[in-house]
């Protein structure tokens, strides 16, 4: 089960955002596991990821693949975890974790067609599938879609809606630009998995709708 399993959106919103993380089980494939985390992070770099848990967007490109690879999160915990905003990546990224052969579980959130297609490309036979049902019980309650397709980018729920709100409206006033507006929407996400792409055209879309 993952966090990153929620996220809300149109079927060509959602083909711009995947989330592909290594688990480690405690009791089971802890040992040496440090070091696979750290070469899952490296891995990654190749690809161009969005964002990885521990570096802020802004340092992306200022630090070291070392650094970025060593880099723990704000509990000082590695973590194997890298979001993407193309399948492309995606499956190059899977090939070279499939090379790689690390002895963790690997998950890919995003949408199943896809993520099938990048399994084939790479000769992976998934072993499960798991899908979210979404919402149940009092949705009425629920803020608009356009603002849970945002939220829901954060696993535990730490962007609040009405920072959103208020970004939408900065970005619609024209004190903020879409990007500026999304990097700020990501500093909450204690999960490390906000694709401030993503974030960053939903934002742009409902400026263009004002």
């Amino acid at each position: 089960m993952t966090n990153t399993l929620h996220r809300r959106g149109t079927e060509e919103s959602l083909a711009g955002d995947y989330v592909v993380f290594a688990r480690v089980a405690k009791g089971f494939n802890e040992k040496g596991s440090e070091e696979k985390l750290k070469t899952f992070r490296r891995l990654a770099l190749r690809h161009g990821p969005v964002i990885l848990p521990g570096i802020a967007p802004e340092e992306m490109e200022k630090l070291s693949p070392v650094e970025i690879a060593e880099r723990t999160d704000a509990q000082g915990r590695l973590r194997g975890l890298a979001t993407f905003d193309n399948l492309d990546a995606v499956c190059a990224f899977l090939a070279d974790l499939k090379e790689a052969d690390l002895g963790l579980s690997i998950n890919v959130s995003g949408l199943l067609n896809t993520v099938e297609i990048c399994c084939q490309r790479n000769g992976i036979v998934r072993h499960s599938v798991e899908q979210s049902l979404g919402i149940k019980g009092q949705v009425e309650r629920l803020p608009e879609e356009s603002i849970l397709e945002i939220s829901s980018m954060c696993g535990h729920g730490m962007v609040s809606f009405n920072l959103i709100r208020h970004m939408v409206d900065l970005v619609k006033r024209g004190k903020l630009t879409s990007r500026e507006a999304a990097r700020i929407l990501a500093k909450p996400c204690i999960c490390g998995c906000f694709n401030i792409n993503r974030a960053e055209h939903l934002l742009e879309k409902m400026r263009q709708m004002s």
